[in-house]
């Protein structure tokens, strides 16, 4: 009784502070090479999603099989706005600091709400509305309030905060692309389908930017095996197993650590330190992205049909 209390009680929580140091070290691991983000990028993807084949081809053959092709379709959509969102806040971390960029690209579950309004006609309700209200003030004050003051870091900002932000809304779109799908298929198979898709959208991405695949040294094949074994793996892997023992409402406010995870790291290991605006906005941001998705999520948590997994960058 007292093994069967510590799995149910302690090992999910235990687990989910696993998740947010390992989802908070991606945007440091991304700082810390020096090779073009979109290659950083389709490595960890890549190095991700090879671990699972065997697995997914051995025990889950039939459900490939069974797989039309509408569901390939929504697959494939669902794997290019992953790379998409890889690609562009990979690319977001080259020109704002660390705090803007993860706050910003954290912002997903704001965009998967009004999608899911505009796009599945979905309840939206007051809460989630103040929520996305309140965080786009903090969006502008963070992102503006650093200009009109002369204190920026990165160099072009703007930039970067808008490459995270359209970050966020591509992660959204392939939550929305991927629902139904994942709704009728376990998770490697699916996560298998959807991330080669995503390998081969990033490696295309790649290859148009015109980043060497290889020739990399030791150090930064590490930082790539890093990316894929931390915020890969231990991260989306993990949180997954965690929503089958937490709320889903808990696993999203919870993920907000990794903003607060991610800037301490960058101070400490690469001594950029945020400004006042930043601090400011990014807290006005995280109250709204709290609000939003523990709304959405309790809303989902009622309706099993509309439930989904919860998403890290």
């Amino acid at each position: 009784m007292a093994d069967r209390q510590l799995g149910d009680g302690y090992l999910p929580v235990i687990a989910l502070g696993v998740v947010i140091v390992a989802i908070s070290t991606g945007a440091i691991l991304v700082r810390l090479s020096d090779a073009p983000s979109a290659i950083a990028a389709f490595y960890r993807v890549l190095f991700t999603t090879l671990p699972l084949l065997p697995v997914a081809g051995w025990k889950y053959r039939d459900q490939f099989r069974e797989l039309g092709r509408r569901d390939l379709l929504f697959a494939t959509l669902s794997g290019l706005a992953l790379a998409l969102h890889f690609a562009a806040w990979f690319e977001s971390l080259e020109w704002t600091s660390v705090a803007a960029s993860v706050t910003l690209v954290q912002s997903q579950p704001l965009f998967v709400a009004a999608g899911a309004w505009l796009l599945l006609r979905e309840r939206v309700t007051s809460r989630m509305v103040l929520g996305i209200l309140v965080a786009v003030a903090g969006m502008a004050a963070m992102s503006l309030g650093d200009l009109l003051g002369g204190t920026l870091i990165g160099s072009a900002p703007l930039l970067g905060n808008a490459l995270a932000l359209f970050g966020a809304v591509m992660a959204a779109g392939y939550v929305l692309a991927g629902r139904s799908l994942r709704q009728r298929m376990a998770l490697i198979p699916y996560v298998v389908i959807v991330y080669s898709v995503c390998t081969v959208g990033l490696l295309a991405i790649a290859i148009l930017q015109g980043g060497p695949l290889t020739g990399y040294p030791p150090r930064e094949w590490l930082i790539f095996l890093g990316l894929a074994v931390g915020p890969g793996l231990l991260g989306h892997t993990v949180i997954n197993w965690v929503l089958a023992h937490l709320e889903s409402s808990v696993v999203s406010v919870s993920l907000l650590g990794e903003p607060v995870g991610a800037t301490i790291l960058a101070l400490v290991l690469l001594g950029e330190a945020p400004t006042a605006f930043t601090i400011l906005g990014g807290i006005v941001v995280l109250v709204g992205i709290a609000l939003t998705a523990s709304d959405s999520s309790h809303a989902a948590a009622e309706d099993p049909a509309e439930a989904t997994s919860v998403e890290s960058s």
